[in-house]
């Protein structure tokens, strides 16, 4: 119980910083964020923005594991951890559509811009839905799981190329494009000490947040398998 007070205090700190915490020019004290040329007040998108994506990557690579370790062991407890985690990533994939898009707005003037960032994301969605909709069309269950286990493998392949390379490789808006002399990638992205701090609390916050909503999401499925076989 104690680690969800301090999950909870630890989000609500880096939300309330990550929004009122001001953008100067020369931060002099420690609750002043650096101007980012080509960024500016857009730059605390990134304590938002950055985590969904990140947890995106993190899902689904969970799912693919978990496909494997069902294709090795045949277990469907496997498959259900597996789902539970595409589960999230979708749901984690669509809120850094949606985060960016809102960003877009404001740095660009338009919500969709089909920027290699956005076209890339947007990939992943349409492929990581199609995998729901072959789950809802098979019944047979460890046919449904064989089915997913595979297509989820063979998904993940795509996710490092539209995450990290596309988006870098092609000229766009986005910061960190190949053709972006300003803020350069978020790796290299000129922040000073106290924003980097935000931005790792953020990162290990929301880390926590996905791996609890994971371990309660296969939970309450396996609750619902067993149920659902006793009264069957």
């Amino acid at each position: 119980m104690i680690w969800k007070i301090v999950l909870f205090l630890l989000i609500a700190f880096v939300s309330i910083a990550g929004i009122t915490f001001p953008i100067v020019a020369k931060p002099e004290h420690w609750y002043e964020f650096p101007l980012i040329m080509g960024l500016g007040e857009n730059a605390k998108i990134i304590f938002f923005h950055v985590p969904t994506a990140w947890l995106t990557v993190i899902a689904f690579l969970m799912s693919t594991v978990y496909s494997i370790k069902y294709l090795r062991n045949k277990d469907l407890v496997d498959d259900i951890k597996a789902h539970s985690a595409a589960q999230l990533g979708m749901v984690f994939c669509i809120l850094a559509t949606i985060t960016g898009a809102v960003w877009a707005k404001f740095a660009w003037g338009s919500y969709w811009s089909w920027d290699p960032r956005q076209t890339s994301i947007f990939a992943l969605l349409l492929i990581y839905g199609a995998l729901f909709a072959l789950r809802s069309a098979v019944e047979v269950e460890e046919k449904r799981a064989a089915l997913s286990a595979v297509y989820s493998i063979i998904a993940f392949v795509t996710v490092p190329f539209f995450i990290f390379i596309m988006p870098r490789i092609m000229r766009g808006l986005h910061p960190g494009s190949a053709d972006d002399t300003n803020a350069g990638t978020v790796v290299n992205f000129k922040m000073n000490g106290n924003m980097q701090l935000i931005f790792f609390l953020s990162l290990i916050g929301f880390t926590i947040l996905y791996y609890w909503m994971w371990y309660v999401g296969y939970k309450s499925m396996l609750y619902k398998e067993k149920l659902n076989k006793q009264y069957h």
